[in-house]
């Protein structure tokens, strides 16, 4: 039943102020965006979700993106203010929201906190010149500095987004890096090697061999120094890219991973909602106008609702659970019913990419190198 299963809220804010040549995700130019009609639109798709699941309380809030930093903090307020009326908010609920070092200044970041956000999600990118020119940022180094000093005097809980294994990088070249990040203290980072997705400025430049990715071999060291140095400097990874300091993790991305509810609000927002008929998946309109118009004409917002089968269910706990480092709970498998190649499973684990112990289906840190081909090695069928 819904009244099993933790409650998130996602709120996907579309805009930035330059859009980056990785990025793949829904993201627009900011132009008009402090309109009434913004808030309208949120408060609406809140109310369509509240029809789909009534039960709170809130656990977990993310605002993500985009540049959520960019939102008047106004509307921040309203939208809290809103989630907590219709399901409640829980006494301790983190309240995330993503930030660029630019559109991060000590005055906007203190009108967040009295908003609602307890913790602050900062895009870094990289601590290197050449390295933020190309990846598009719009910041430099000391900026990205400075604006994780002032966010750490805010708030109790800031963590650091960097991309590594990027073109022309050396193994030494990221060790100094991620040396350089760890001696800032962060209670939190998240690590994410690039990849070049379909339909970017970045996969065109790449298609015409404006540059070339780093040897597998190259980023699977990469990989290695990153768990030793975060290892070393007491933030041990507890996900395939996110490491953290005891009390640090991030809990509405862990709720995700473990299979809970999530509100998906905003223009191109994903959902998970548990139903009394069964889980579903959630989509809205990707364009910021259609979603706006279809919530003033009377929609949802939404461009897709589809019932998860069995095989959704079973694929989503196995490729979500295992980015865990605790992995999955077999007695929870159990219960979801998930088909298991207790054959492969066995044989992954004399190969050392999955733990031994039989009471959990976990990744090792070998493992978590070809997380995607063990997911699919151990779903039978």
């Amino acid at each position: 039943m819904a009244e099993s299963v933790p409650l998130g809220v996602y709120v996907h804010w579309p805009f930035c102020a330059a859009i980056c040549p990785y990025c793949d995700f829904n993201v627009h130019l900011a132009r008009d965006t402090q309109g009434a009609d913004w808030r309208a639109g949120y408060l609406r798709a809140l109310s369509h979700a509240q029809g789909m699941r009534a039960d709170g309380p809130v656990e977990t809030i993310f605002f993500g993106g985009g540049t959520p930093s960019l939102m008047a903090p106004e509307l921040v307020a309203d939208i809290l203010a809103d989630i907590d009326r219709r399901w409640g908010l829980a006494a301790n609920a983190e309240i995330s929201l993503e930030a660029n070092p630019v559109s991060a200044p000590e005055n906007q970041l203190k009108a967040l906190k009295v908003a609602g956000i307890t913790r602050l999600s900062l895009g870094v990118q990289a601590l290197d010149a050449a390295a933020l020119k190309f990846l598009g940022r719009t910041h430099s180094v000391a900026q990205a500095q400075e604006a994780f000093a002032v966010a750490s005097s805010i708030f109790e809980h800031v963590s650091l987004d960097l991309i590594y294994a990027r073109p022309t990088q050396t193994l030494a070249d990221w060790r100094r890096e991620l040396q350089g990040v760890l001696a800032m203290a962060p209670a939190h980072v998240s690590l994410y090697q690039l990849t070049i997705e379909p339909e970017t400025p970045f996969f065109r430049r790449h298609e015409a061999g404006k540059f070339a990715m780093p040897e597998d071999t190259l980023a699977a060291d990469m990989y290695e120094v990153t768990q030793e140095l975060c290892d070393a400097a007491g933030l041990p990874a507890y996900e395939v890219s996110n490491h953290a300091r005891a009390g640090h993790a991030c809990r509405h991305n862990i709720a995700t991973w473990q299979g809970g509810d999530y509100l998906g609000i905003g223009p191109g927002a994903h959902g998970r909602v548990t139903t009394e008929t069964g889980r579903v998946a959630t989509f809205a309109r990707t364009k910021p106008a259609d979603w706006l118009a279809s919530l003033a004409n009377g929609g949802d917002g939404f461009q897709e609702k589809r019932p998860l089968t069995d095989y959704d269910l079973h694929a989503e706990a196995l490729l979500l659970g295992l980015r865990l480092v605790e992995g999955l709970p077999m007695s929870r498998l159990a219960a979801l019913g998930v088909p298991l190649d207790m054959g492969r499973i066995a044989m992954l684990r004399d190969d050392g990419l999955l733990a031994r112990d039989v009471q959990v289906l976990a990744v090792t840190p070998a493992g978590r190198l070809v997380l995607d081909q063990i997911t699919g090695a151990v779903l039978a069928g």
